[in-house]
């Protein structure tokens, strides 16, 4: 199957949750584990919601356990809608118009790779209204690291649409440099995207094949991943 393959970011990307995820946790620690106040330190730009839920657990020294692991993620997701809810998030800007046209032309194939849980990407996303245009992807639930994550998309995109397709024809959009090291892990391309944390010029200097200050040029990005 001949094909190009765009494999999203979601955070920083994708959308802004305008802080909802962190909320989540926040109240999740509270109601979970009786600690009211995350300290300082949480680094969150970029990482598998698994690696950032390991350093919670040792920043509060809480020992770590698959169950409370378990009850942990529970906790998140079940107070993810309503911190949702409760902020301005957003779509990035051009967002919604590449997605629309990706999903016009069957030359494209859209998936996901991003360190949010499965289940926590599906909520943010449809909270957002774009879910419908991800069919598959590879989710931070089991990886404590980002290029794991990648080594597990690049899997399913072979199995999917054969393991002959070139990775000059895998595209990763993402806004961090833990992004553009996950594509130069699995030996793909990998656009930059100035919409999070990062700036053009720190991104710049981690050498992405294209960078670019939003997605608000549909025509320039689809242009771009075609070359």
């Amino acid at each position: 199957m001949s094909c190009n393959v765009v494999l999203f970011d979601i955070d920083g990307t994708l959308l802004s949750s305008a802080g909802a995820g962190k909320a989540a946790l926040e109240k999740s620690m509270a109601s979970r584990f009786g600690v009211e106040k995350i300290v300082d330190g949480l680094t969150l730009s970029g990482r598998t919601d698994r690696a950032i839920l390991h350093d919670l657990f040792r920043m509060h020294e809480i020992p770590f356990s698959e169950t409370g692991f378990q009850t942990m993620l529970d906790g998140y997701l079940e107070h993810l809608p309503e911190c949702l809810k409760s902020v301005q998030g957003k779509v990035l800007p051009g967002v919604d118009l590449i997605l629309e046209k990706l999903s016009q032309d069957s030359e494209f194939q859209v998936g996901l790779l991003t360190g949010n849980l499965r289940k926590g990407a599906k909520i943010k996303l449809g909270h957002f209204g774009i879910n419908e245009y991800f069919s598959f992807g590879a989710f931070g639930d089991f990886h404590l690291d980002r290029d794991d994550v990648a080594r597990e998309a690049l899997k399913e995109v072979q199995e999917r649409f054969g393991s002959d397709i070139e990775n000059s024809r895998i595209w990763v959009i993402g806004d961090t440099p833990l992004d553009i090291r996950c594509a130069r892990a699995i030996g793909v391309k990998v656009m930059a995207v100035a919409t999070g944390w990062h700036g053009l010029e720190e991104l710049r200097g981690h050498s992405p094949d294209a960078l670019v200050e939003n997605l608000s040029d549909a025509d320039g990005f689809i242009k771009t991943i075609m070359s």
